[in-house]
């Protein structure tokens, strides 16, 4: 066997079998790569928490991506490095000077197919297994040679601050709310996810990034009680309110002295009628202040999750906005947050919706201009923009810089916009085609 080794033909099958030992390290390491970049981290900690230890070491491993990566790419270039060296050394023996072409291209192709594309497409269609498989042995790699990686990565940040670029050492964080919000968005296009699911999670996931003065009542809007009203108007008006809640002001509409529950003005009536004898003499001991319940003002600036959260807190669903001066601006409920999630609620008490659209044959859309854009684009699944205006007649006043007349027509973000009707400052109807 020695003698066998030692002859010109024992060498070739050795170095050949080292070539080859050294395709399957750099597969390993390629297919790991992808594995381990490719996997999802929730999948990962759900099998974790499941049991799996593999599961647990991928979730360690991927913490410090930087790391990981330098770690593979060190071990797959020197394998491969090496394998393309033994493999020159080899066929020049073997074929003279011609014999660099021929490793060249051999090793190429070797090295494509069965050291690149054979593992990592094995690896992406099966990322988590493979990563829980292959997490023990790259947990010993990246140990080894840590501090050459160390020493790279300390190296490659000194040219990239020369050249003014700084890095991040916490940028392999992952945006999960922008990579569920991609995703759910690509399967929407694809036909995977239906539009209904997409507006659910999408309207959950922008909460954080949405402020209760986007979606509020404006305080033209809002239906209020005067305390210097007589009990019965008091009493019509809540009962002929779509609203349970109403405002209470004093002399003035922006001084709210509290908020009524209709429930509480009944029982409130009722008790003074049994035991005020007759209708007369109860009203007349009757006093709006005393059912109120004392105002919640929230500023407007306030994002929409913070608020349900509150409203959470407090079990109250009602509260009064207010602008940095402390002028009412609006009210927001529970309810309203509910729906940019879930879309419009009702009830058999609620009104017909006022900003229904209204499809047209030929394409356009006739829309109330109070609708908010967002309320518009998940109708219509368009895109027009709300950084500038939260309705649809302020972007159309935003674009135009101006309060258009009824008839006037403009064209922006690829649609036109017509204004139907306008009630003075107001645009109350407009007409939108796509272009």
């Amino acid at each position: 066997m020695g003698n066998d080794i030692a002859s010109p033909e024992g060498a070739y099958w050795a170095v050949a079998g080292g070539i080859f030992l050294l395709l399957v390290l750099s597969g390993f390491f390629s297919g790991s790569e992808t594995a381990l970049t490719a996997a999802s981290r929730g999948k990962l900690r759900a099998q974790a928490d499941k049991g799996s230890r593999g599961a647990k070491r991928a979730l360690d491993i991927t913490e410090d991506n930087e790391r990981l990566i330098g770690s593979v790419l060190l071990g797959n270039n020197l394998v491969n490095i090496l394998a393309a060296s033994l493999a020159t050394s080899l066929f020049t023996r073997m074929f003279g000077e011609s014999g660099v072409a021929l490793a060249t291209l051999v090793m190429t192709v070797l090295v494509l197919v069965f050291a690149e594309v054979l593992p990592k497409t094995y690896a992406i269609t099966n990322a988590e297994v493979a990563a829980s498989r292959v997490s023990g042995v790259i947990r010993v790699v990246i140990l080894v040679f840590a501090p050459i990686v160390s020493a790279v990565r300390w190296f490659v940040r000194i040219i990239l601050r020369l050249v003014g670029v700084e890095t991040d050492p916490d940028s392999h964080i992952l945006a999960v709310r922008e990579e569920i919000a991609g995703a759910i968005s690509l399967g929407h296009s694809e036909g995977i996810v239906e539009k209904e699911d997409r507006d659910r999670i999408l309207g959950a996931l922008d909460l954080a990034d949405r402020t209760v003065e986007e979606i509020m009542l404006h305080r033209s809007g809002i239906e209020m009680i005067d305390t210097d009203l007589e009990p019965n108007a008091i009493l019509e008006q809540c009962l002929s309110s779509n609203h349970t809640r109403l405002p209470v002001y004093k002399d003035d509409p922006d001084n709210i002295i509290g908020v009524v529950h209709a429930k509480d003005l009944l029982r409130s009536m009722h008790k003074h009628m049994v035991g005020g004898g007759s209708v007369d003499a109860a009203f007349a001991k009757f006093k709006i202040e005393d059912v109120a319940m004392e105002p919640y003002f929230v500023p407007e600036t306030t994002m929409l999750d913070d608020q349900m959260r509150e409203f959470l807190r407090r079990r109250t669903h009602f509260a009064l906005v207010v602008d940095e001066y402390g002028v009412l601006q609006g009210l927001i409920t529970l309810e309203d947050i509910l729906e940019e999630i879930v879309g419009e609620i009702t009830d058999e008490h609620d009104a017909a919706l006022e900003h229904a659209l209204e499809r047209m044959e030929d394409g356009a859309v006739l829309t109330d201009g109070g609708m908010t854009i967002r309320d518009f684009n998940r109708e219509t699944d368009w895109n027009l923009p709300d950084e500038h205006a939260n309705t649809v007649a302020g972007l159309v006043i935003h674009e135009a810089q101006m309060i258009p007349e009824t008839g006037q027509v403009f064209s922006f973000h690829g649609a036109r916009f017509t204004v139907e009707a306008r009630k003075a400052n107001r645009l109350t109807r407009l007409k939108i085609r796509q272009l």
